[in-house]
């Protein structure tokens, strides 16, 4: 094809390829092994594929309700009720959505107007600030505490005046690992009473909470819920990533408004494997069985490195652990993540990636969800560094 004629004014002008894509490429071209996307590189339950096929071969193979399946849509309310003793309406509060990032977008897309300011923390997930300019608003950066990744919250009060509309959290956080607590919640509550600031909560990690530390979901909160949506994975707490199913919940006025934007953005998911996780969702120990599949990588990870150069930050929560890397080199993040994924075989992210300004604190991501087998052959390579 030639050169288009039309001349184009990005409304994303500083946005390229993600650096998720980036270093996934670069691990690839070197046959490096890559702990630098957040994915699994295992399989999900056999039980889960048997059930997707089961469905696909039963006729489920049309356009399935706008907001997602009946059985899927109560099961996923059931589960709240269950875990956060917090009753959704599975016929007008909960929704099925193309992944978590939709459903991010999704609700953004719902409640931010042009001019709104919407509040979120760096270090930060890549899709929340495009998300918020695309749909005519504009992020406000709240920056978490480098020690621990723990919010300023005299700082976030600052930063609310009459334009903040919403207030975007992570919980547990990409990309760091850290978990907020109760009086994190509970600062964030006391900040938005008597205001017209809604609360976009990100949980998709919500089962990988470690050393029997409780997660703290909004819906635990009432003052939180009650102008809150929740957005969670199934492909993360399944490892299917690639099926890009998860779900949100909201209070009725909020959902109305959820779904306006939804039905004309994907309007309808993939409906065999929603009748399938349906179905796996009775199995009520997957969630005690995923968090200690986790916990024991991520000690195993930190153990090995702990005998390194690396320096291992804190990690409470997800399938993430960043470390700094001071003691091996005094190169930039970005520099440092190439060369040992070119030089020693292994990739990472570099943690500058999730600021707006590219802040370089000389600290990078590993994702630990991969095999036995994979892990091992990681650590012997990152520890003789």
């Amino acid at each position: 094809m030639p050169s288009t004629p039309v001349q184009i004014t990005s409304r994303l002008p500083q946005v390229g390829t993600t650096i998720f894509s980036v270093m996934s490429a670069l691990a690839q071209q070197h046959g490096a092994i890559n702990l630098s996307q957040g994915f699994p590189d295992f399989d999900a339950p056999r039980e889960l594929l048997d059930l997707l096929d089961q469905h696909a071969r039963a006729g489920h193979n049309q356009y399935a309700p706008m907001a997602g399946v009946p059985v899927l849509r109560e099961a996923i309310a059931a589960k709240a009720q269950s875990l956060y003793g917090a009753t959704y309406d599975p016929d007008t509060e909960v929704t099925v959505t193309a992944g978590a990032t939709q459903a991010i977008f999704t609700a953004v897309a719902s409640m931010v107007r042009r001019g709104d300011e919407v509040i979120v923390f760096e270090p930060v997930y890549d899709s929340y600030g495009p998300a918020i300019e695309l749909n005519g608003g504009k992020p406000v950066y709240a920056r978490l505490a480098l020690s621990d990744y723990k919010p300023d919250w005299a700082q976030v009060k600052k930063l609310i005046n009459k334009r903040t509309r919403m207030i975007i959290i992570n919980s547990p956080h990409n990309p760091t690992g850290a978990v907020f607590s109760s009086d994190d919640m509970l600062a964030l509550q006391a900040l938005v009473k008597d205001t017209n600031i809604v609360v976009l909560s990100d949980e998709v990690y919500e089962h990988m909470v470690f050393d029997g530390v409780r997660h703290e979901s909004v819906m635990h909160y009432p003052g939180l819920a009650e102008r809150s949506f929740v957005v969670s994975s199934f492909g993360k707490t399944y490892h299917v990533t690639g099926w890009k199913v998860a779900y949100c919940l909201a209070p009725r006025e909020l959902m109305a408004e959820f779904r306006k934007a939804h039905q004309f953005i994907v309007f309808t998911v993939h409906g065999p494997s929603q009748y399938a996780l349906a179905d796996f969702m009775k199995k009520r120990e997957w969630y005690a069985e995923l968090n200690a599949l986790y916990q024991g990588k991520r000690d195993i990870f930190r153990q090995a490195i702990s005998g390194s150069r690396f320096e291992l930050m804190p990690c409470q929560g997800t399938y993430f652990q960043c470390v700094k890397y001071g003691a091996i080199s005094d190169e930039g993040d970005r520099a440092f993540v190439e060369r040992l994924t070119v030089e020693h075989g292994v990739a990472a992210i570099p943690v500058s990636a999730f600021y707006q300004d590219q802040a370089d604190f000389g600290v990078i991501r590993f994702c630990f969800a991969k095999s036995a087998a994979t892990l091992e052959k990681a650590l012997d390579r990152l520890i003789r560094l």
